[in-house]
């Protein structure tokens, strides 16, 4: 082995110390003491730069209320407004229907009912709320009022839906269908410019609130839409399932709640 320089053989020395030999022997010859290897100078600490904490995930934010589009109005009427929907084919809900279901009732009405959608009743007269849902909740308004002492009738009041065409088979309104149709209930609601509006089942209140709960949970409370106080409650055709009496009970009640805030 040929001989070693001496920073060689200060690796080799080093590398027996760290694996703990303190002596090593050459052959023939007496033992050498391994000397520790010279302390390293390590390079003096930095001082590491602060770091700023990672912001705190947001908490869910409040679903927040759907827009309304630019060109809504208070300065137009529900006759431009109708005149702009024509014969709409702006989604795929024309393909079946018969009639567009635009709006019915006193367009200076201080309280506005929203649905769904129109039946197959409402596709053919064009207007909302005739079916069998619709004669309940004539009923429902004008009994709650009369017992209530409050002088309306149906007439004085605005009626429409999110959607103004019938979806095929009554199915709920798709989501794209909603908002394209949908512009066209903003633009009546920022016309007429109801003191509240009732909103009638859980498609119709997550359309006007933006709030995803069931209808169960909603109805009974106040949202709003552009500052305008929002009562929620069961839509009449729900209320015609089989025997309903606490639906019933409970829509009677929520009645009461729009009309007394409306009228009184």
């Amino acid at each position: 082995m040929p001989p070693m320089d001496a920073d060689q053989l200060r690796q080799y020395l080093e590398f027996y110390q760290d694996l703990g030999v303190k002596t090593v022997y050459k052959r023939d010859a007496p033992a050498l003491t391994v000397a520790p290897a010279p302390a390293r100078v390590e390079p003096a600490p930095v001082e590491p730069s602060p770091v700023e904490p990672m912001p705190a995930e947001p908490s869910a934010p409040t679903p927040p209320i759907p827009p309304v589009p630019v060109a809504a109005s208070a300065a137009e009427s529900l006759l431009q407004i109708m005149q702009d929907i024509g014969d709409c084919r702006r989604c795929r809900l024309h393909e079946g229907r018969h009639k567009i279901v635009f709006g019915v009732g006193n367009e200076r009405s201080p309280l506005v009912f929203v649905g769904e959608g129109p039946g197959a009743d409402e596709d053919a007269q064009g207007i909302p709320f005739v079916g069998r849902a619709g004669q309940l909740l004539t009923q429902m308004i004008e009994g709650t009022a009369k017992k209530e002492g409050i002088d309306i009738r149906r007439e004085d009041i605005y009626i429409c839906n999110v959607v103004k065409c019938r979806p095929p088979d009554n199915r709920a309104p798709e989501p794209d269908e909603m908002e394209i149709c949908g512009q066209f209930l903003y633009r009546q609601l920022v016309t007429i410019n109801p003191k509240a509006i009732c909103v009638l089942g859980g498609t119709a209140a997550k359309a006007i609130t933006g709030h995803k709960e069931g209808v169960t949970k909603m109805r009974g409370k106040w949202f709003k839409w552009r500052d305008i106080p929002v009562m929620v409650t069961y839509h009449p055709s729900f209320l015609l399932r089989g025997y309903n009496q606490e639906g019933k009970r409970e829509a009677w009640e929520d009645l009461k709640k729009v009309l007394h805030f409306v009228y009184d």
